[in-house]
């Protein structure tokens, strides 16, 4: 089980708010602990939740760098202002164990 908070956002994000949290149960979001889902993010948290669900490894990955193995971190794919009026959103995802 993953638990996903929004760590950061860079601009506006219409949907989620820093401390928000999207819990992934593999294969399933559990919406009763789901604060906010915005379909821009899944398309990146979704590439990586099986891999680190079954196998916790986000420096090898790329997601993190040494001192802070406990987390993973990843962005939606808005790149916010000049191009939108959104913003980006950067993820800190960790395994409940």
């Amino acid at each position: 089980m993953l638990e996903i908070r929004v760590h950061e956002i860079r601009g506006k994000c219409p949907v989620h708010r820093e401390g928000d949290r999207i819990t992934v149960d593999d294969p399933e979001i559990d919406l009763e602990r789901t604060d906010a889902l915005c379909t821009h993010a899944l398309s990146t948290i979704l590439h990586y939740t099986t891999i680190l669900e079954r196998n916790w490894c986000p420096v090898e990955l790329g997601l993190t760098v040494d001192g802070d193995e406990e987390h993973a971190y990843m962005q939606c794919v808005d790149p916010g202002e000049p191009y939108t009026d959104g913003g980006t959103v950067i993820f800190q995802v960790r395994g409940l164990r």
